[in-house]
This record gives structure tokens, C-alpha cells and sequence, in this order.
């Protein structure tokens, strides 16, 4: 009956009546997202009105509300068959002024217009094959991009950025193509990272450090939405982004991981808006080359420098750790370097921990990220062991026993999920330099051995990896259990069955491999 109705008027009612019987129709179906089929017939119709409607000279409070119930009948994919035309998609390029005629976004009038434009791009894009090929053909990533650059620097214009942004996320999800066009012809990579730039309002102070402002207010919604959008976006430009092939590339790279590491320091406007935020950085920064995330680190300024009268006593006694760790005006500093961006990966990872759910989804790209980096930077590897594994002093409780971070991480290496476990013990191992006796310290055999035996080091030894010959020393409360932890150790069996230590039964093994071949 409201299509009836709507349709009657959109036919032959004058610009006032067609606004009026639309503005009804968007308030009443607004949260919509399920139609009757018997309607289907009329709604084709109905959107076929719209766009007839949207080719009249109507005022521009007319336009919006056309948008508006075309944005509803939108989310119907049957509905958009018959009228995602190459016609009706350069009318709504012309509503949202993407086509290359259009200099500049000076009236403010025409703004709402824009992002329903958009937003109606976005749904029949994302509903329609014919809509995507469409896309290809009139070139509409490269129409984003010009109108992007119009708008970058300016910040009133936010919804149209966000909309924007969600259209190229769209766009390069469902073509590979369109990926490749964005990161090489249209330069995506460093657009994008201007337009996170703007987000963030940053400042740069060195090449590439940026300053924080901790007493500064959060984000607001508009600009938090905007940056999500734009690390979404840059997450397919760059999803295949392994090698860096020119030095031109790893600066990019560089600038990019920096403005993540500022993305990291700063909050939204909520806890969860926030936490979405942080989460699509760590997605985006699994992309970057783990040669570049050198960046995340960097050594204090003259104004930070750590006084020598901080001390480890002045830490809480859960963050304990080697001397190196103080901290300064609430900033984490190690060996001289400011390691707030790791803190702030490292509290995220623990929060995903904590959820229990969504393992797979939620927490093992932060726990990728910091196995890499720590696999590839000294300094990062050296303060994720201070922070996860300090020197062991509780030794009668068992590994997997407790609220700290060690506990939390070992307790997943016997997961139900085969990938979860595999990167949290995975990530454990890079942190005691890939040796299995440290390994073994910290986690116990039990929880280790899948990780073992995966690698061939049951019977003992070390990974593939080369790490520096720091010395990693023993408590007092280590070295005097240590005489009693030979409760469980690698069994194998030997040659008559019985079950003996694993390296003996090796080694009986080896002897008799060793005479066969002499007989021979």
C-alpha cells in the first residue's frame, strides 16, 4: 500500500507532493532491511520513478528524499535487477559530484544530496553484479580518488570522506583489479594516508614521528568513522603488500606505519569506538613489511629522556622486569626507546584474551603482529619479554595457572583451534629466542609439545631463527626449583620396547642404524 501510494504520486505529483510522500515513506521503512515479495513488482517500479524524478531540475530537498527511499529500496537485490543501468549509475556519479567536470565542493547546499549519493552507490554496489561492472566500465575508482583530493584537508566535509571511503572498500573488496589500480595508478597509498593524516590532525616532528597530545580531547565520531573507513580501504590497497621492492615504497610504508603508530596513542569518543579503531590499525599494520614496523619504536626525545632516579621499584610489582624498563611521565620507555605503541598492542591482545571468544578473528592478527615484530627487532622482542615472560618467580603454581599475561598466553597453547594455539605458542617461542629449553621454563613440556613436535625439537635445540646472545638469567626461586621439575620429561622407546628418556632412545636408535650399514 505505501508503494501504491508513493508510486501515484512520484508519476504525476509536483516536486512538493513527491517530497512530502517520500519523506513518509523513508521515516516509516528507515530500519527496513526485510521486504515482501508480493511488493516486489512495485518497489522495480518505484525506483524507476525515483530516477526519472531525480533527471527533473527539483530543489535540492526533493533530491534528498528520492535518495533517501532509493538507499531502502536499495538494500533489495531483486529490486535493483532491472534498474542498475549505466544510465541511472551516471545519475547518481552526477548527484555526487564525481564526475571530472566538477572543480570544487563550494555549496554547502548540495552536501546532504552528495552523501545520499554515495550511500546509494555504496548499497548498489555492493547488492549488484551488474552495478560492479558498471563500475569497472565508467571508471569509478579513479572518480573517488579525484573527489577525495578535493575534500582532504577539509573537515566539515567528513560524511562525504566517510562515504567515500566506504564506496573504494567496496570497490576493491570485490575486485582485485581495482586494488592493484589503487595502490599503483591512482596512488591509493599515499592518499589515503593523507586523508588519515587529516583525521588525526597530526603534527609531524621528525621524519617519522608525530607529536601526541595526552592531554588533547578524543576523537570525534565524525573523524573516528572517517579514519576506520580509510584503514579499511588501505587494508585492501595493501593486502598484498609482502616484499618492498623500492626505497620509495618503504618510506611510504614507513609514513604509513607511523600515522598507525599515532592511530594507536590516541582514543575515540567511546570505549568501543576506540577499540574498533585500534583493531583495524593492527589489521592494517600485519601489512606493512616487518622491515618498516621499526617505526613503531622510537628513542626519546631530549624532553623524555628517562632520569636515572627511575627505577624498577617505582613499577607496579606485575610489570617488574629487567632494568632497562621504567617508565616516564607514563610513557614506557626501554633501553632508551619509547615503547607506548607495543604497550598499547600488547594490552589490546590482552583484552581479546580476556573476551574468550572470536579467537580466531579478534586476536590472532594482534598476536601475528607481535610474534613478526619481534622476530625481526631486537628491542620490540627484548620488552615483550620483559612485559610476558619476567623473570620466573612464582614456580609452584603451574604455567597455565593464574591471571598474568604468561598464564593467559600458555593456557591458549592447548586451544581448540588449531590456529590459535599455533600462534600463541608460536609467539612464546620467538620470545625466549626460539630455544626449547626457555621454552620449557616458562611454559612447561605439556603445553609445548604440539609446537615440538610440529618443529622436530622434542628431544631438545633450538629454531631456524637467529637471535642475539643476550643472556637470559635465573631467579633464585628458578634456580633452586629447577633440580626438582624433572618430574616429566620426552619419553621414547627403545628398540625392545621399553619406554626409556627420548634422547637415549635416539640415540640406541642411531647406534643401530649406525651397524646395519657397517653389515652392509
Amino acid at each position: 500500500m505505501d508503494e501504491e501510494r508513493a508510486l501515484y504520486i512520484v508519476r504525476a505529483g509536483e516536486a512538493g507532493a513527491i517530497e512530502r510522500v517520500l519523506r513518509d515513506y523513508s521515516d516509516k521503512h528507515r530500519a527496513t532491511f526485510k521486504f515482501e515479495s508480493t511488493d516486489e513488482d512495485k518497489r522495480k517500479k518505484l525506483c524507476e520513478g525515483i530516477f526519472k524524478v531525480l533527471l527533473k531540475d527539483i530543489p535540492t530537498t526533493c533530491q534528498v528524499s528520492c535518495l533517501e527511499v532509493l538507499r531502502i529500496l536499495s538494500r533489495d537485490k531483486k529490486v535493483l535487477v532491472p534498474v542498475t543501468t549505466k544510465e541511472n549509475m551516471q545519475i547518481l556519479l552526477r548527484l555526487a559530484k564525481l564526475n571530472e567536470s566538477d572543480d570544487s565542493l563550494e555549496k554547502v547546499s548540495e552536501f546532504p544530496v552528495i552523501v545520499e549519493s554515495l550511500k546509494c552507490l555504496c548499497n548498489i554496489v555492493f547488492n549488484s553484479q551488474m552495478a560492479q561492472q558498471l563500475s569497472l566500465e565508467l571508471n569509478l575508482a579513479a572518480k573517488l580518488c579525484n573527489l577525495l583530493r578535493k575534500c582532504k584537508d577539509r573537515k566539515f566535509i567528513n560524511d562525504i570522506k566517510c562515504f567515500d571511503l566506504r564506496l573504494l572498500f567496496v570497490l576493491s573488496l570485490l575486485h582485485t583489479d581495482i586494488r592493484s589500480q589503487l595502490r599503483y595508478e591512482l596512488q591509493g597509498l599515499p592518499l589515503l594516508t593523507q586523508i588519515l593524516e587529516s583525521a588525526f590532525s597530526i603534527k609531524w616532528t621528525d621524519e617519522y614521528e608525530s607529536a601526541i597530545d595526552r592531554n588533547g580531547p578524543p576523537l570525534s565520531p565524525q573523524e573516528t568513522d572517517c579514519a576506520i573507513e580509510a584503514l579499511k580501504a588501505l587494508f585492501n590497497v595493501t593486502v598484498d603488500s609482502w616484499k618492498v621492492h623500492k626505497e620509495g615504497d618503504s618510506h611510504q610504508f614507513r609514513v604509513m606505519a607511523a600515522v598507525l603508530r599515532h592511530c594507536l596513542l590516541i582514543v575515540g569518543p567511546t570505549e568501543d569506538k576506540t577499540e574498533e579503531l585500534h583493531s583495524n590499525a593492527v589489521n592494517l599494520l600485519s601489512n606493512v613489511p616487518v622491515s618498516c614496523l621499526d617505526v613503531l619504536i622510537c628513542p626519546l626525545t631530549h624532553g623524555e629522556t628517562a632520569p636515572e632516579a627511575t627505577t624498577l621499584d617505582e613499577l607496579p610489582s606485575d610489570k617488574t622486569a629487567e632494568k632497562e624498563t621504567v617508565l616516564k611521565n607514563n610513557t614506557m620507555v626501554y633501553n632508551g626507546m619509547n615503547m607506548e605503541a607495543i604497550h598499547v598492542l600488547l594490552s589490546f591482545m590482552e583484552k581479546r584474551i580476556d573476551k574468550g571468544s572470536s579467537y580466531r578473528e579478534g586476536l590472532t592478527p594482534v598476536l601475528s603482529l607481535l610474534t613478526e615484530c619481534s622476530r625481526a627487532h631486537r628491542n620490540i622482542r627484548k620488552f615483550l619479554k620483559d612485559q610476558v615472560l619476567p623473570p620466573l618467580r612464582d614456580v609452584t603454581n603451574r604455567p597455565e595457572v593464574g591471571s598474568t599475561v604468561r598464564n593467559k598466553l600458555v593456557r591458549l597453547m592447548t586451544h581448540v583451534d588449531l590456529g590459535v594455539k599455533q600462534i600463541a605458542a608460536e609467539f612464546l617461542f620467538v620470545l625466549c629466542k626460539e630455544r626449547v629449553d626457555s621454552l620449557l621454563k616458562y611454559t612447561g613440556y605439556g603445553n609445548a609439545a604440539g609446537l615440538l613436535a610440529a618443529r622436530g625439537l622434542l628431544a631438545g635445540g633450538r629454531g631456524d631463527n637467529w637471535y642475539s646472545e643476550d643472556e637470559d638469567t635465573d631467579t633464585e626461586e628458578y634456580k633452586n626449583a629447577k633440580p626438582k621439575e624433572e618430574l616429566l620429561k620426552p619419553m621414547g622407546l627403545k628398540p625392545d620396547g621399553t619406554i626409556t628418556p627420548l634422547e637415549e632412545a635416539l640415540n640406541q636408535y642411531s647406534v643401530i642404524e649406525e651397524t646395519s650399514s657397517d653389515t652392509d
